[in-house]
């Protein structure tokens, strides 16, 4: 049985329009992957910038965060360890950069990302429409009051293919979405210190 309450909060996200997400974000990265399974965020050790592994059918790839470039590729992993399943922590071995370093990948398999940062952004997925699934970012720790583009922006909505993880980086200068058929980023400079 649905409660008004619930309807309200079901066509407040169904009327909400996919907008950009808010300053400081920039989306840095809308890239179709075909057969993505999963993502990882990994931190490049000479620089310290967020790094993303994409999993997929088609290999392994790794992305510079801040810029969406490719960092890495491996079209052809090793079949005891090219897909998160075949480790307890859900883990692939890293590439490039970050070579030898297990990557955590959250999408088919399980797993998840961050869905908060320390200074307070926030990330729910909803699926008012379910099979589809919209991605809301909020800047005051996850709560939807007043319309979208106030404190909440609708900012991803997967209708196309089936949705994988979203979330943010430990640092908090990333937020990702993956799809079965994408990727997508968004950056920040840098992330305020707390006081």
């Amino acid at each position: 049985m649905i409660t008004d309450h619930t309807r309200k909060i079901r066509e407040r996200y169904l009327s909400a329009p996919v907008m950009a997400a808010p300053e400081p974000w920039r989306k840095v990265l809308d890239r179709p992957v075909g057969g993505l399974l999963g993502i990882g965020f990994a931190v490049h050790p000479d620089t310290g910038q967020d790094l993303v592994m994409a999993v997929s059918s088609a290999g392994h790839g790794l992305f510079d965060a801040a810029t969406g470039e490719i960092v890495a590729r491996d079209r052809d992993p090793d079949p005891d360890t090219d897909t998160p399943d075949a480790e307890p922590d859900l883990a692939c071995p890293g590439l490039g950069p970050v070579a030898g370093v297990p990557v955590r990948i959250a999408g088919l398999f399980g797993g998840g990302l961050h869905r908060t940062t320390a200074d307070g952004w926030a990330l729910d997925v909803v699926s008012p429409d379910w099979p589809a699934h919209r991605v809301i970012l909020s800047a005051d720790g996850g709560g939807h009051r007043g319309e979208p583009g106030g404190t909440w922006w609708h900012v991803h909505h997967a209708s196309w293919s089936e949705f994988r993880t979203a979330g943010f980086s430990p640092s908090g200068r990333t937020l990702a979405v993956a799809t079965s058929s994408d990727l997508v980023l968004w950056a920040r400079a840098s992330v305020p210190a707390l006081s």
